[in-house]
């Protein structure tokens, strides 16, 4: 018997979410400012509560994100937040950051723990560490390459999450740099007029003068300024690699995508997960999945394999 991997996503409504449930996603992880990041949509407490309500009949499991970067006016309201995301009933939650973990010991010792630390959860020793102090899952680094995941999956007792499909941020930091660089230009006397605020709806790009024909959209929100890469990972034609090394969850990050491309590919990835677990034996790829998604994607982004195919040098 094949064991399934999830199908993990995210959405920025409520609307949304049942949508991708339709889809295939049977995973979502939801959540608001200031303890979440690079979210799609903004969760209140009331709102996850509604997700799980909506979710658990059909076996859908809710995460709740916890993953930004935290200032002590965020750490001095963690116990009363993580209470609120227990009592609404989430399957686990996702944290960078000890000091979630601190909170959780403290107000819900019985959660699970996703540890997802980016660009640093990039070996199985430190996902073990993490995994002695009660996380249950390792939310694999973009940068790290299948062999690399791979490896990872053979050395540790841990679930091991990784993003098959999307963009990936390149750059974070909680400084507003988009309003620091119009404050300079205002300052200098040449801002434009209407100058934009820098909002993820407003589709900012940062293109540089070495690679003019690379758009990587940019953005501020309440957790900082995010920069994004200038293509999508799409990991559907090999997908079967990472089903045969028993990776427990796919991501499909739908952040600065709008819900019929979400829709669109979500239904894809579930049709080869499901084709694979029905006869790993005898699975073929069906070209007509990567062609539903090509035809939605942006002309200006690229499809890739992101690091997934590369030898890294750290």
């Amino acid at each position: 018997m094949v064991r399934k991997p999830e199908l993990l996503t995210g959405a920025a409504s409520l609307e949304e979410l049942e949508r991708y449930m339709n889809a295939g996603a049977d995973a979502f992880i939801v959540g608001e400012s200031p303890y979440g990041v690079r979210l799609p949509g903004e969760f209140g407490l009331q709102q996850i509560a509604d997700a799980v309500r909506l979710a658990k009949p059909r076996g859908v499991r809710i995460y709740a994100a916890m993953t930004n970067v935290l200032d002590n006016a965020a750490v001095a309201s963690l116990a009363d937040y993580v209470h609120g995301v227990a009592d609404a009933g989430v399957d686990a939650i996702t944290f960078g950051d000890p000091a979630v973990l601190m909170a959780v010991r403290q107000a819900a010792p019985s959660m699970k723990l996703h540890w997802n630390a980016e660009m640093t959860s990039t070996n199985y020793e430190t996902a073990n560490y993490w995994g002695r102090r009660g996380a249950t899952r390792f939310v694999a680094a973009r940068e790290l390459n299948l062999e690399q995941i791979i490896e990872a999956k053979r050395h540790t007792q841990l679930e091991v999450q990784v993003q098959v499909h999307g963009p990936t941020n390149i750059y974070h930091s909680k400084r507003p740099l988009v309003q620091n660089y119009f404050k300079h230009r205002e300052d200098r006397g040449d801002l434009p007029p209407n100058a934009p605020a820098g909002t993820i709806e407003e589709g900012l790009v940062l293109v540089e003068t070495e690679r003019p024909d690379e758009r990587f959209p940019i953005y501020e929100d309440a957790g900082g300024t995010h920069i994004m890469s200038s293509d999508d990972i799409c990991m559907i034609e090999n997908l079967h690699e990472l089903m045969e090394a028993e990776i427990d969850s796919f991501r499909i990050e739908g952040l600065l995508k709008t819900p019929e491309y979400n829709e669109t590919v979500i239904r894809n990835y579930r049709a080869a997960i499901d084709a694979y677990c029905a006869n790993p034996a005898s699975y073929e790829f069906q070209e007509r999945w990567l062609d539903e998604i090509r035809a939605v994607q942006d002309p200006h982004r690229e499809l890739s394999y992101g690091f997934f195919y590369k030898e890294q040098v750290y």
